[in-house]
């Protein structure tokens, strides 16, 4: 599917290919909740890092967040941004370079519906979220070990 992205002041604009573009996955850890999470969580998509364009990449910035776990202290996942307006965008991570992770809320194209939702990392929500879980959803403390592709995948949800 092909998406179709901006931040709010329209400064950037973005398009991609997503073999996943189901808006399921949502995670609660205090990064994507403090960066991008209004509602208490945010929404990454899976896309094609090669079918990245990008109009307006002079208005970009990267966040890196502090991450104890890596050998510098600082996460290899980027969290790119509008400096203008601050609308969050996507996250790249060179780990994988071949992924590109666009969050839901940026994304201008209609999304399908998800048949059901995935609450990830609900062990570092903040206190004074609710999470609506429906009768097929599922929850974890942390990571799954489901993918993005593999729900797709198991959900017969791929082309």
């Amino acid at each position: 599917m092909r998406l179709e992205g901006s931040c709010h002041c329209g400064s950037v604009r973005f398009s991609l290919e997503s073999a996943h573009p189901y808006p399921f996955n949502r995670c609660y850890c205090s990064i994507c909740r403090k960066t991008q999470g209004g509602g208490g969580y945010t929404i990454n998509l899976g896309g094609d890092y090669a079918s990245l364009s990008i109009e307006g990449e002079e208005h970009l910035s990267v966040y890196h967040a502090r991450d104890t776990r890596a050998p510098d202290g600082i996460s290899p996942l980027g969290r790119h941004f509008c400096k203008l307006c601050g609308s969050c965008l996507w996250c790249y991570d060179s780990r994988w370079p071949e992924l590109v992770h666009p969050f839901a809320s940026a994304i201008n194209t209609a999304l399908p519906v998800p048949p059901e939702h995935v609450n990830l990392m609900t062990a570092y929500k903040a206190p004074w979220c609710e999470i609506e879980a429906g009768p097929q959803d599922k929850t974890f403390d942390e990571y799954p070990n489901e993918s993005l592709a593999q729900w797709h995948q198991r959900l017969g949800l791929t082309r």
